[in-house]
């Protein structure tokens, strides 16, 4: 649980693609949307709104501040775009089952904007009867004037950062309203009756000892909440968190081992109560919650972006909108996608589909991999091993992740799709991205962070090891793989699901923020063992160190 691995390697797993030309994009974009619709395939949209009020401390992808006029030119901006699909038959012959409105954060539109936009998507998407139109927000805007006009314009599922309900966290976070306030206005939104209401909660934050991540999750309980998001703080190298870190403004956040423990008390507290879990982060207790966008983002349906700074894939290919205002208002004047960047897909796309979905449950059936490509029996051995050393069962059909397993999920998912890209092509890429800043250097002798161990959570020695349970927002998010920065991306944004620091309707895949049109996924690609195993140690679990590449494989065959 707290030793597998040094630390958490990447905010979303995947696969990079080729970038095309400018021109190219435009004409591969046009040429996608001429052709019809594919017979019975679930598609889904993703609605960037790049505006927020404040600038929560842990978020890497805060774009632009709240200003009115900024705001009406961009709604009429993102009305134009939608109009544009609305004329093309692969979009308007089909059917849109899913919608994410991400950020940014939505629900800073003024009522009257939200109004226009909403009654745009009922206008320009051919809507399945059954869609889920989700809206991501913050507590502070659930004030009559707004959630009238979303209730009345088809939104039916409202996703809010509350981080903590902790009054002191939240404000250290740049989160403006206190606990009873955040508790009052879920209640006042519940009482519409027309959406299933979901909470975002972030473990690892300054200050959120042990005893205040159990409250938060008493608190969750008691809530109106239908269904819940629980990520894991990334602390990003050089963002603002860690240079009040850094400058002892605010309290270090728990290490990666740490928020390994606060994990495992978390998911013995849901388990103990009605929750059901949906995905590796996302937890439901109410049927009106589906959780469908996040299944079909991380299955890589096919999913049409909105707005500056969205992401999407279509036809093969995946994209990410530009995401400063005037190229991308631009762009739309003059009636072309506003790519920063469209790229060709792998051709292990659909292998990279299939294990990020999956271990997204929880599960691997390693059978389905086989007769997908024979050659993948090889990934059996690595499999086995984390049977071994607790991040894993096998049942005799499936490989079903442990509560160590779920918490190290997207360090798993990475390194499965990175073995199968080296045994089905021989390319050994190992990605590492500066997520967890919160472990360089230490913390006080007496600093709190992991007092005491409610709900039967045991000590863990320093071996790990032992057989626990479980798994981690999120955007996230099949083939975009990047965020959407609403005051955090959601994230997509910790383990799993939408992790803290990255937009969490933000389809994953797509480059974001740090990852500019043209640049890799894989900076650090060439060279080493995908599985980032060390050298002549292939039953050491630290597989991803930063150097741990492998000239000799410890596969019996291809790897």
């Amino acid at each position: 649980l707290t030793h597998a691995f040094t630390s958490k390697r990447a905010v979303h797993a995947g696969l990079s693609g080729r970038p095309l030309e400018k021109d190219e994009a435009q004409r591969v974009w046009n040429e996608l949307m001429q052709q019809p619709p594919v017979p019975g395939q679930m598609q889904t949209a993703y609605i960037h709104i790049p505006f927020c009020q404040t600038k929560c401390t842990y978020c890497g992808f805060y774009q632009h501040a709240t200003n009115q006029d900024a705001e009406d030119k961009y709604v009429d901006m993102l009305l134009k775009e939608m109009q544009m699909a609305a004329d093309q038959p692969r979009f308007r012959d089909g059917l849109i089952h899913t919608i994410f409105i991400g950020g940014g954060t939505p629900t800073s539109l003024s009522a009257n904007n939200a109004k226009r936009m909403l009654s745009a998507i009922q206008e320009y998407f051919p809507l399945a009867n059954d869609y889920e139109l989700t809206l991501e927000g913050r507590i502070h805007d659930l004030v009559p004037e707004k959630m009238d006009v979303w209730m009345s314009h088809g939104v039916n599922r409202m996703s809010l950062g509350v981080q903590s309900f902790h009054t002191h966290v939240r404000r250290q976070l740049g989160r403006l309203d206190d606990q009873d306030t955040v508790l009052s206005r879920l209640e006042q939104l519940k009482a519409y009756q027309q959406c299933s209401v979901i909470v975002d909660l972030i473990y690892g934050l300054p200050d959120q000892t042990m005893d205040v991540w159990m409250e938060d999750l008493k608190l969750l309980e008691q809530s109106a909440a239908d269904g819940m998001d629980l990520y894991q703080l990334n602390v990003f190298e050089n963002s603002d968190l860690q240079s009040l870190i850094e400058r002892g403004k605010v309290s270090p956040a728990a290490t990666t081992k740490e928020q390994a423990l606060m994990y495992e008390a978390a998911v013995k507290y849901l388990m103990k109560r009605d929750f059901t879990r949906l995905s590796a982060a996302h937890w439901s207790r109410a049927p009106r919650e589906r959780s469908m966008y996040n299944t079909m983002a991380k299955a890589g349906y096919p999913m049409y972006p909105f707005g500056c700074g969205a992401g999407g894939n279509l036809g093969g290919y995946m994209t990410m909108l530009h995401r400063v205002l005037p190229p991308y208002e631009a762009l739309v004047e003059e009636g072309k996608k506003p790519f920063m960047v469209l790229m060709k897909q792998s051709e292990l796309q659909e292998f990279s589909n299939y294990v990020i979905s999956s271990l997204e449950r929880g599960v691997l059936n390693l059978d389905t991999l086989i007769e997908m490509d024979a050659k993948l029996e090889d990934l059996r051995w690595l499999l086995d091993t984390w049977v071994t050393r607790g991040l894993m069962e096998y049942n005799g059909v499936l490989y079903r992740l442990t509560t160590a397993g779920g918490f190290w999920n997207v360090n798993i998912t990475q390194t499965v799709i990175e073995c199968v890209q080296y045994i089905l092509t021989g390319e050994s890429t190992l990605l590492h991205e500066n997520i967890a800043a919160q472990n360089h250097g230490g913390k006080p002798k007496d600093h709190p962070h992991v007092g005491g161990h409610p709900e039967g959570v045991a000590k863990h020695p320093q071996g790990a090891g032992g057989h626990p349970a479980g798994v981690p927002k999120g955007h996230p998010e099949g083939v975009p793989m990047g965020g959407h920065p609403a005051g955090v991306a959601k994230h997509p944004h910790g383990a799993g699901g939408h992790p803290a620091g990255i937009p969490k309707g933000h389809p994953e895949g797509v480059p974001m923020g740090g990852h500019p049109a043209g640049v890799p996924k894989h900076p650090h690609g060439a060279g080493g063992h995908p599985a980032g195993i060390p050298k002549g140690h292939p039953t050491d679990m630290e597989t991803t160190r930063a150097h741990g590449t492998v000239g000799h494989s410890p596969f019996k065959k291809n790897i």
